[in-house]
């Protein structure tokens, strides 16, 4: 519409649906006036001039979004673009809370700096406004990319017939397309080595219930296919060894145990023993001797 009758229609449309009020108009004019209300409310807020602007580096997409990696810098500059308006004062808002600005960076151009930039930046959106008027905005939203972040190997230890979870944590943007889980180079047999692959999205989990030596001591990898990088590959490994039970050790040092605790009871009754024996024969002949004084009184 705006494209075939230009902006003086659009000026028309906004005159007559602030008249539509006044009933001195006759009712072909209400009927006009109505369709230009609901025309003007069905408009997106392209139609209208902007006030304010958002300048990046780098730049943003049509839609608003700018991409970005981790450790990168990100600068928005905001500019009031209506010449009326340059004195008005500049507000920032990073997903609706407010962003402190010095006083000499809240007049226009007001400029806004994200660095290093993190994966948790993204889907964070950057909106800058009049501070007299919080509707003249424009915004910008974050689209961080990064890939997994799998590195390093880890070694672990358990004892035979007790359960073994391992985590690989896959968090990417885009998300992974594919996790492969080996053990000594091979792909881990689901069905006939006792593992269980769980996948959640952002971790992905062996589990191992049982453990036996002979089928699971080993190295495992854990490798994440991105399709930011296609042609590269991201492993986590971990080597691990399983312990027997030390089931005879344990026996014989509860035996010791408890061979040392019945002597020490032994030894201990002994001298409770001769302590009473001892206070015994003094009680007698103490009670004897004055049996004694009494007879020959």
């Amino acid at each position: 519409m705006k494209n075939l009758f230009g902006a003086p229609l659009h000026f028309l449309l906004l005159l007559a649906s602030q008249t539509c009020g006044k009933s001195l108009f006759p009712f072909f004019f209400k009927v006009f006036c109505l369709f230009s209300s609901m025309f003007l409310r069905s408009q997106p807020p392209s139609l209208f001039p902007e006030a304010v602007r958002i300048k990046s580096t780098p730049g943003a997409s049509a839609e608003g979004f700018i991409q970005a990696k981790p450790d990168e810098t990100v600068s928005l500059i905001c500019e009031i673009t209506d010449t009326n308006l340059q004195e008005e004062e500049l507000n920032w808002q990073r997903n609706g809370a407010a962003v402190s600005l010095t006083d000499t960076n809240k007049n226009t151009p007001s400029a806004v700096c994200i660095t290093p930039v993190i994966p948790e930046d993204d889907e964070a959106t950057f909106t800058c406004s009049l501070r007299k008027n919080s509707t003249a905005s424009a915004s910008v939203t974050l689209k961080v990319s990064y890939p997994p972040q799998l590195s390093g190997s880890e070694n672990i230890t358990i004892e035979e017939e007790e359960d073994l979870v391992l985590e690989c944590v896959m968090k990417a943007n885009p998300l992974v397309t594919a996790v492969l889980w080996t053990l000594n180079g091979s792909t881990v047999d689901l069905i006939g080595g006792g593992f269980t692959v769980t996948n959640d999205g952002q971790i992905s989990r062996l589990q191992i219930n049982n453990v036996d030596q002979s089928l699971h001591d080993g190295i495992y990898e854990c490798t994440a296919v991105s399709p930011m990088f296609p042609n590269s590959k991201f492993t986590g490994s971990y080597v691990h060894k399983t312990m027997k039970f030390p089931l005879v050790p344990l026996i014989a040092g509860l035996v010791v145990v408890l061979v040392t605790s019945i002597l020490a009871v032994v030894s201990r009754w002994r001298k409770i023993a001769k302590v009473t024996q001892k206070i015994d024969s003094h009680t007698k002949r103490y009670c004897l001797n004055q049996f004694n004084s009494i007879l020959f009184v």
